[in-house]
């Protein structure tokens, strides 16, 4: 089983999201002890977010590119390498703001290539990222799955939609929602998090 650990919590080992993806691929490793584990920290090494330059790079002719195109070219073919080899894709997603971070949304960015990751036929687009599974760790300092702020939730729908855009629909969502709601309800959060987690089967 190949892994890709996709890490966009910005408070390193205090990051809730952190924590529960990382404990999901230990227990997925533990699961299979053949598993390769690649991890792609978006917040240590953050890729940069689109601007002209660099979406117009893959259509300017190779002596005509920058450096920055060049290098940033390389960039995106390495993290669709990596999405492509991968068996099994676990994103630590945490809400910032109602939505995902930004370092994450630059990754998602890059994959969503045209042609490479989706194409749009006569009936619409069509996903070409098959036979994924994704296990998206998120983490909510508010109660977004219910109540007056389900309408604000705009972090697992989100990941969801574009998941689902680019062809992989086999999501499982391991949440821990109301963790700066006070120390109990954070606590009771992470610890029916991680009692999710223990129960996964690769």
């Amino acid at each position: 089983m190949n892994i890709l650990h996709i890490q966009a919590g910005i408070f390193g080992d205090q990051s809730v999201s952190r924590q529960l993806s990382d404990k999901i691929v230990a227990r997925l490793s533990e699961q299979n002890g053949t598993a390769t584990v690649i991890n792609r920290d978006l917040i240590t090494t953050p890729i940069a977010h689109l601007d002209a330059e660099i979406l117009l790079a893959g259509g300017t002719g190779e002596a005509d590119r920058s450096e920055r195109q060049v290098a940033e070219l390389e960039l995106t073919e390495t993290l669709l390498a990596e999405l492509f080899a991968a068996d099994t894709i676990v994103i630590s997603a945490p809400m910032y703001n109602f939505s995902i971070p930004t370092q994450l949304k630059a990754w998602l960015d890059r994959i969503a290539q045209a042609g490479r990751t989706f194409r749009y036929t006569e009936s619409g687009a069509e996903g070409l990222v098959l036979g994924k599974k994704v296990y998206i760790a998120s983490a909510r300092g508010g109660i977004y799955s219910e109540g007056p702020a389900v309408a604000m939730e705009h972090q697992e729908s989100y990941l969801q939609g574009v998941l689902g855009f680019i062809g992989i629909t086999d999501v499982t969502t391991v949440r821990a929602e109301g963790v700066n709601l006070g120390e109990a309800p954070r606590n009771a959060a992470i610890a029916a998090a991680s009692e999710e987690i223990t129960g996964l089967s690769a």
